[in-house]
């Protein structure tokens, strides 16, 4: 990973991720309740305004520097001068000593993807095929199960407010670093813009976890962050199949406790801890094989 520089000029504008309210229960009774923060930031890159980002606040410097960094829009960490962050005027300055040649190109062209919130993916990125090849990282069933049980103790934002997404850099069973936004989106550019501000030890990162959808947007950030297995609780679209094909990606859906729908293995996939089929699983499988043996 670059080194960064030591002339960095970095706030540090975090803001709690959740506030209360006043509800009315069901039984009518009223009491405080923490709901997720929600806070428009929008984004200038070299006095350039680029985006308006809804956000909880709560790691604002490295979902701006990330968010930045998987648009294409930054090329590399030590380019970065200051990361400025000014709640008072909602605004995230950022300064670099390089800006890419075809920076107006790259803006004009914008897709608005399923991301919670509606993401937005510049230049044609979803297009793109000359990354660097991802490793072949193994993963065995065991482990992925032990991962899942870890990941347990974290998403404290949505077990207290809800409305949140969460992300996770992993190494094989190990969390290395967690992160909840009201986009999953925001999330995973908050851990690309950690690991380029250097702010958490997630350089061995070698599987990333997240709650939401494995859209085309997630599998094209997490394949630029150089990982090559994509974890999710939810479902999978289908053209985030066709880049994760493209791009050599491993997906594991709809995993939760020992159950999963895995994609694009090419045997890198060991399956050690294969669950007992339920009874009517096996009543339903036999009476299956009867109808297709019967004359």
């Amino acid at each position: 990973m670059p080194a960064l520089q030591p002339t960095l000029q970095i706030s540090r504008a975090r803001l709690p991720a959740t506030t209360e309210i006043s509800i009315v229960d069901e039984y009518g009774y009223a009491r405080q309740q923490a709901i997720a923060a929600e806070r428009a930031l929008t984004v200038y890159l070299n006095k350039r305004e680029i985006v308006t980002l809804m956000t909880l606040g709560d790691d604002p410097e490295a979902l701006v520097v990330g968010y930045l960094r998987n648009q294409g829009l930054l090329r590399a960490a030590n380019d970065l001068q200051a990361v400025q962050v000014d709640w008072d005027v909602e605004a995230a300055v950022v300064i670099t000593r390089h800006l890419p040649e075809d920076l107006e190109a790259r803006l004009s062209t914008r897709t608005v993807t399923t991301g919670c919130g509606q993401g937005t993916v510049f230049g044609k990125l979803l297009d793109q095929t000359a990354l660097t090849a991802l490793p072949d990282t193994q993963l065995a069933q065991s482990t992925l199960n032990q991962l899942l049980q870890n990941l347990n103790a974290y998403n404290e934002t949505y077990r207290s407010a809800g409305a949140v997404h969460g992300c996770a850099l992993c190494h094989q069973a190990n969390v290395l670093d967690f992160v909840e936004d009201v986009g999953r989106h925001n999330a995973v550019d908050t851990l690309a813009g950690r690991q380029w501000l250097q702010q958490a030890d997630s350089a061995s990162a070698d599987i990333f976890y997240t709650t939401g959808r494995l859209t085309s947007e997630m599998v094209l950030k997490v394949a630029q962050m150089g990982i090559s297995v994509l974890v999710s609780r939810s479902g999978v679209t289908q053209k985030g199949v066709e880049l994760a094909e493209r791009f050599g990606v491993m997906l594991i859906a709809r995993a939760k406790g020992r159950h999963f729908q895995a994609i694009n293995t090419h045997n890198r996939l060991t399956l050690d801890a294969i669950p007992a089929k339920p009874s009517h699983a096996r009543s339903s499988s036999q009476a299956s094989l009867t109808k297709e043996t019967s004359p």
